[in-house]
């Protein structure tokens, strides 16, 4: 109960450390005279280009009356040429003149409405090459901008995890402390309470917001745990050994008399020397043979077959270092 609250006071305060910085975006690194200036432009040319689109329109109707108007007097021209070739009238003459140059003033109008549609269709290219201009400048402010923001989040995210960081590394600091000095003294259930809560703060809350900077933030808390872990295991190994080879050369009823008697018999119930560890046959097997320690003994009063470390024959409740007593009479 107590590492549940404590994990669940932890996870409060390391998802409320963020709010420490101030959000961003994009818009925050944004040139806003550049692109405030490069918008209104867009949006002129935008406008332009739609008035030049109704004029290009209104110029290809006029264009095409034109053509029709031309090609009408045309065919009516041809027609009277031909009836005037075949009647070889000469007071037609000036009649000839007269629609000949009607002729050339619809045709002349015909290319003025088509010089006038090429001089529309010219415009409109220019404000659509202005108007991609615009727009490829305003594209690059957005995307200076967008690099300017992405190296912004990173350096909050990074300053975020080192506040993470540092509430995270005290607690596992004293967690260890409290392993090494505290795990089995009166209060043990609060100790491994805390430690539950420490691991839990830095492997569940603090892991997955690591940094992945190269790999570089990652690699290096990797390396820091690693080398303390290690070290400390590669201690805790060494002791251990040292103390089994100690153990060794004492008397067997020292021994017997400095061993943990639970964890004795739990060693023995698996089949293992309770001060060695190696393997025995407890059923055959009254001493350790790599070892030499007494495993299984005689009760005093009964003489029955019993673990040595047993403080009551579980055959006749004899005290174990008790000589037999005399029945009553």
């Amino acid at each position: 109960m107590f590492a549940y609250f404590l994990i669940g006071l932890g996870g409060a305060v390391v998802g409320d450390l963020p709010r420490i910085e101030s959000r961003l975006s994009s818009e925050d690194f944004v040139d806003r005279a550049a692109k405030d200036r490069l918008t209104q432009q867009i949006k002129t040319l935008e406008q332009e280009e739609t008035a030049v689109n109704e004029r290009l329109e209104q110029i290809k109707l006029l264009l095409q009356t034109a053509r029709a108007d031309h090609q009408s007097a045309r065919q009516a021209f041809d027609a009277w040429v031909t009836t005037r070739q075949a009647t070889q009238r000469a007071d037609q003459d000036r009649e000839v003149i007269e629609r000949t140059t009607q002729l050339e003033q619809l045709r002349k109008k015909e290319r003025d409405q088509l010089a006038a549609m090429e001089a529309i269709e010219k415009k409109l290219l220019d404000v659509a090459q202005s108007k991609a201009q615009a727009n490829r400048a305003l594209a690059d402010v957005e995307e200076a901008a967008a690099a300017q923001f992405e190296s912004g989040q990173k350096a909050i995210e990074l300053r975020v995890f080192i506040y993470r960081l540092a509430f995270v590394l005290p607690l596992l600091g004293v967690s260890i402390y409290l392993f090494v000095k505290h795990r089995r003294q009166t209060y043990w259930p609060f100790v491994w309470g805390f430690i539950f809560f420490s691991g839990f703060a830095f492997f569940v809350e603090l892991v997955p917001y690591l940094p992945s900077y190269g790999g570089y933030v990652r690699y290096t808390v990797g390396v820091v745990v690693t080398l303390v872990a290690g070290r400390y295991a590669i201690a805790a190994l060494q002791r251990y050994i040292e103390q089994q080879r100690a153990l060794e050369h004492q008397p067997d009823a020292q021994r017997k008399h400095d061993m943990d008697y639970d964890l004795a018999l739990t060693r023995i119930g698996k089949g293992i020397c309770p001060s060695c560890e190696r393997p025995i046959t407890a059923a055959t097997d009254n001493f350790c043979q790599h070892c030499g320690i007494e495993v299984f003994d005689a009760c005093p009063a009964c003489g029955t077959r019993k673990i040595a470390f047993s403080k009551f024959c579980f055959h006749c409740g004899q005290k174990a270092d008790k000589a037999p007593t005399e029945p009553a009479s």
